[in-house]
This record gives C-alpha cells, structure tokens and sequence, in this order.
C-alpha cells in the first residue's frame, strides 16, 4: 500500500464518519477503521514493506487519520465539528446548553439541622422512631391518664387497629431507655400528628424536636445551662431566656422556656405580642414515674426533657407570618433560603 492509497483511504474514512448520523453508525465507522482488526491496524502492520521514504510519508498520513478520526467520533456529532448545525440523533448541538436549577434548603430542614449540630456539640446523638405508635409509648408511659384530655379522638388521630399516629416525638425517648441503660443523651427531630384546625399558626402535620438527657445526678440547673446554651448558638448571643413553672405529666418539676425576642430585641413587637418575649420550649426533670415504666431506678438516676416545635422557631428566626406557608411549595418562597 503506498502513501497515495492511504491518502484516499483517509479521505473515504472521514467522509464515512461525517456522514454518520447516529451513535450506531458513528461505532461501525470505528470498528471498520480504528479497532485491533480494522483497516488502520492493517496499514500499519504494512508499512514495515514499504521503502524508507515511502515509509515515512505513509506513516505520517496513516497517524493523521487515526487522530483526525479519533477527534470525530469521540465528540459524538460529525455535525458539530464541521459546524453545519444539524441535529444529530434528534438532538441540535449547537443550542446553548439548559442548566438544571438547584435546589436549597427547607426552613424546617435548616433549623433541624441547626439544632441537631448545636446540641451535638455538647453530646447530644439523634434517635428516631415510628409514626405510628402504641398508646402506651404516646400516653401511658409518659404517665399520661386514660382521662387527659390529648387521649380524645378530637385531638388525636386513632387508627383503627388501636394505635395512632404520635401527638409528639417523646415516644422515642420511651424506645430508647427501654432498650438502653443510662447515660442517655439524644435529640428526637420528627414528624407529630394532632388534630388542630389548621390557620396562620397551627397545622395537624408539625415537626417537633425533644431532648433526653438522663445519668446520675442531673438537675434542673443543667436543663437550664443547656437551653441557654441553645438559645444563645440559635438565636444570637444577646438572647436572653428565661423560665416559667408549668405543668406536664411527664415532667416534674416542669417549665417553659421563653427567649428573648430577636426581632425587636425584648422591647415588644407584632411577633413577640409587645410582651419581649417568645414561648419556645416546654421542658423539666423526668418525672420518677416514667423511670419506672422503663426499668429505671429513679433513686439512683435523674433526667431531664425537653421539647420544642420546629415550625415555630423557623417562623420566629425568619420571621415567616402563616404557617401554612411552610408547607405550600410555593417556589417564590422556598428561594428566600437559597
């Protein structure tokens, strides 16, 4: 074979790939030409036959055709490297290229994930659990009685197999010390069901996160370091908080926990209802009760609880005014947190 055969050789072969209009076709042009037994391979085996000149100007087309045809089919479209804007394989390669939009965080994901880093700075691990739950994990080992008025069918969801879906995520914290002995020290983020009508500030679907913390010789006044400590990581260093008795079945003694209102700086506002401050958390120590539900020795470990709903901090922190539209996807709204 001499030069001026591999000269038409290459021309026959770039035709070949320029004229390919389909992935499979553009594949037989390199078999045909570029694989272990096609032509190219041949002509190289061939060229030791040949005289030295002629050798040498017959190599040098045969690389020419192997790169030149190499660049063709690699790119995929024999249209888009002569430039004549044909579609190939039903796509135009000349159009500018649709870049996918990316998406950003849920509030609701954003302040979980808050929580979840601030609090496992200091111990904390993340425990789950069913939304469906028994009666006893939701009422009756929270020490919760058969006539508190949560266990009515207004205000829980009941199924008909007799349980229902969890009115809080303190279910988890059940699971976990029954299957595990002290120190318990975890987070409980989830989904909560109750039968709310929903308006501006109240759905039937909520999130909630609670905290466990439970070793030998816990106080109240480490329930109240670690909300503080919360408060000031989530809300800002100047956050001030501050505690109130209240009642809850499973806690004793029991609080609520009110920061500071962020917005207005604790002077008043629309958000904080002109009184400086804003409901946050309820929480107390572990009432003895619920240690023995459990297995636990409540003479000989203390715990405390705590537990506050998502959606509110979310709507607080960035000053979302209805609820609802948390839930919405309105896209307008969701890429206020890209």
């Amino acid at each position: 074979m001499k030069s001026g055969d591999i000269e038409q050789l290459k021309r026959e072969a770039l035709a070949e790939a320029t004229a390919a209009s389909s992935p499979e076709d553009m594949e037989r042009v390199r078999i045909k030409y570029l694989s272990r037994k096609g032509l190219l391979s041949g002509i190289m085996k061939e060229l030791k036959t040949l005289a030295p000149d002629e050798r040498a100007s017959a190599g040098r087309i045969a690389n020419e055709l192997k790169h030149e045809l190499s660049v063709i089919i690699e790119s995929g479209s024999t249209k888009r490297e002569s430039g004549s804007g044909a579609a190939v394989a039903g796509h135009d390669l000349t159009l500018p290229g649709r870049w996918p939009a990316l998406g950003t965080m849920h509030p609701i994901s954003m302040v979980i994930n808050e929580v979840v880093r601030i609090l496992g700075k200091i111990g904390f691990t993340v425990a789950e659990g069913p939304d469906i739950e028994t009666k006893y994990r939701n009422f009756e080992a929270l020490n919760t009685p058969d006539h508190h008025p949560s266990l009515d069918a207004r205000d829980t969801f009941w199924l008909e197999s007799g349980e229902l879906l969890r009115t809080q995520t303190s279910p988890v914290q059940i699971r976990v010390m029954e299957n595990c002995r002290p120190p318990v020290r975890i987070i409980t983020p989830g989904r909560c069901y109750r039968r709310d009508t929903t308006d501006a500030t109240h759905s039937a679907n909520f999130h909630q996160i609670e905290g466990l913390y439970v070793d030998t010789s816990v106080s109240l006044a480490d329930l109240k370091g670690t909300l503080s400590y919360l408060a000031q990581e989530l809300m800002g260093p100047n956050v001030g908080v501050r505690f109130r008795p209240h009642f809850f079945p499973f806690t004793e003694p029991s609080v609520e926990c009110d920061f500071s209102c962020h917005v207005c700086n604790g002077r008043g506002c629309a958000v904080c209802k002109q009184s400086g401050w804003i409901e946050i958390a309820g929480a107390g120590m572990v009432d003895p009760r619920v240690f023995r539900k459990v297995g636990y020795d409540s003479s000989m470990v203390s715990g405390y609880a705590f537990g506050m709903g998502v959606e509110r901090i979310a709507m607080i922190k960035y000053g979302i005014r209805d609820i609802r539209m948390l839930y919405e996807n309105d896209l307008r709204f969701l890429r206020e947190f890209a």
